[in-house]
């Protein structure tokens, strides 16, 4: 049985993980803070970007470019998003799983070295270099400074080996956030691009709460979408565009655009998912520890009543010797 002194050793031990548990919970949650704002800041050119392409889609006009053609797999490209650091629970294990899983899926079916990987963020970088990869490029400042002109740049390094052959397939592998409690792994396909698809897709985010437990999440999200149908109101859409010169130049210029959003949006969307798991994650640590801490003193408690015991039973038994 363990002393009373070693019992205290632990129980500051313990308190002082606490401490930094606790510190960093709080760090990530202000991280989270600015991420669902840097998120929030992109959401309205998203919008008005995807309302001028349904529109078009809408008039039944032929919408697909040589970005949307589909043509034989010969050689693929992941772009991959983790983190920098470690401490956010199976966050970056989770998303070099599902990279090592496609990986081996297309080297069986098109052969050794078909797949080149854009690995963003230390630790997916420094696994894929470790397992022998084919990497490109270094753009571990991003997941620290998240900036739209490296993911332009990208999208166009893409899109021209696209163009020129030299690629047949890009997949992008990342955390789509839904909300602070869930971020969805998410495997899709950025070239070429199913216009449709992509504009059908998932866009359903809460960035307004840090809050992590599906119960409250569930009740602020009745009631924030029975307030959005109260104050909803009727906004006239000015959908009759005139295009010049052409439809097809016009979304020879939009398309493009398209892919820079995607790039940036999954940036944006690693980011927030990476600082939610990091702030679930020490939360988890943090009420482990007051557990365990409650557990110490329990003991401690109980084995210095047994020591004062101990020494009344013995001074009480000399008492009566003598």
């Amino acid at each position: 049985m363990a002393s009373l002194k070693e019992i205290k050793g632990r129980i500051a031990s313990v308190n002082s993980t606490r401490k930094i548990t606790s510190a960093m919970k709080m760090v990530a949650s202000s991280k989270l803070n600015h991420a669902q704002k840097a998120i929030q800041n992109m959401l309205p050119y998203e919008t008005m970007l995807e309302h001028i392409l349904k529109a078009f889609l809408a008039a039944e006009t032929e919408a697909q470019t040589v970005f949307g053609q589909e043509r034989p797999v010969k050689r693929v490209a992941l772009v991959v998003f983790s983190g920098n650091s470690s401490l956010c629970g199976g966050f970056n294990a989770n998303v070099i799983k599902l990279m090592q899983r496609t990986v081996e899926a297309y080297t069986q079916e098109l052969g050794q070295g078909s797949v080149e990987v854009y690995a963003i963020g230390r630790k997916v970088n420094e696994k894929a270099r470790k397992l022998g990869y084919d990497v490109r490029g270094d753009y571990d400042a991003l997941i620290d400074h998240p900036n739209v002109q490296p993911c332009i740049d990208m999208a166009m390094e893409l899109g021209s080996k696209f163009l020129k052959g030299e690629i047949d397939r890009v997949e992008l592998i990342y955390h789509h956030f839904k909300s602070a409690g869930s971020q969805i792994l998410t495997n899709k396909t950025f070239l070429p691009i199913d216009i449709e698809s992509e504009l059908d897709r998932d866009h359903e985010r809460d960035l307004t709460t840090n809050i992590v437990t599906k119960q409250a999440q569930d009740y602020l999200k009745k009631n924030r979408r029975k307030k959005e149908a109260e104050n909803e109101e009727v906004k006239p859409l000015n959908d009759n565009f005139i295009v010049e010169p052409d439809m097809h130049t016009l979304l020879s210029q939009l398309i493009p655009k398209l892919a820079h959003l995607m790039l940036y949006t999954a940036l944006l969307d690693s980011v927030a998912s990476e600082h939610a798991a990091r702030m679930v994650a020490m939360q988890t640590a943090t009420d482990n520890a007051d557990e365990l801490l409650r557990q110490l003193n329990l003991q401690y408690n109980k084995l210095r009543q047994q020591s004062i015991t101990s020494e009344l039973l013995d001074i009480v038994g000399g008492s009566i010797n003598n």
